[in-house]
């Protein structure tokens, strides 16, 4: 009876495991609420991160929206340096967790193809299709959201799988979302 009751649980729980509902990314948080470096995610999912870049520090929240490949054309005014890629356009929500002052301050992420490696196709510029905006000077108190798009890049033919963060200590073990 003991041994029956016992199958019956492990059916039940592999069951209920098995209709979860959509697959999770491979995440760890960790005890202060930030992700653990190397963690996986979905275009979605929200990554608490700490946050410095030469004079401001903090924690922040990064949700990658979408990611997208565009047009060619997007890349016309750049002329030959443009030739053979196509941008990619990496549309986020950025979040003051932390309350500091992050004015003034961006995010950057880095597309990666299929594979999960760089797509080796990095864009300096914007295009009209998506600017690239800073944190706004109100940008202060925890809570506070802006959001952004990011232009990256990948060789006309190539499909873009996802995109990488690697600011501070994610610098060799990024945080991914994946589309």
């Amino acid at each position: 009876m003991k041994s029956a009751l016992i199958a019956t649980c492990c059916a039940a729980a592999l069951l209920l495991s098995a209709c979860g509902g959509e697959e999770k990314g491979d995440k760890t948080v960790r005890a202060d609420g930030t992700l653990a470096p190397g963690s996986t995610l979905k275009v979605g999912e929200r990554a608490v991160v700490p946050f410095k870049d030469a004079d401001k520090s903090g924690t922040i929240a990064i949700t990658v929206k979408s990611i997208d490949i565009g047009p060619k054309e997007d890349l016309a005014k750049f002329k030959n340096k443009g030739e053979g890629t196509l941008p990619v356009y990496v549309r986020m929500v950025i979040e003051n967790v932390g309350g500091t002052d992050l004015s003034g301050t961006s995010v950057s992420v880095r597309a990666l193809g299929p594979d999960g490696k760089s797509t080796k196709v990095i864009m300096a510029n914007s295009t009209a299709t998506c600017t690239g905006e800073e944190a706004a000077a109100d940008f202060t108190t925890a809570g506070a959201t802006y959001e952004t798009c990011k232009t990256e890049g990948v060789k006309d033919g190539d499909e873009v799988g996802g995109v990488a963060f690697r600011d501070g200590e994610y610098q060799d073990d990024p945080i991914t979302w994946k589309k």
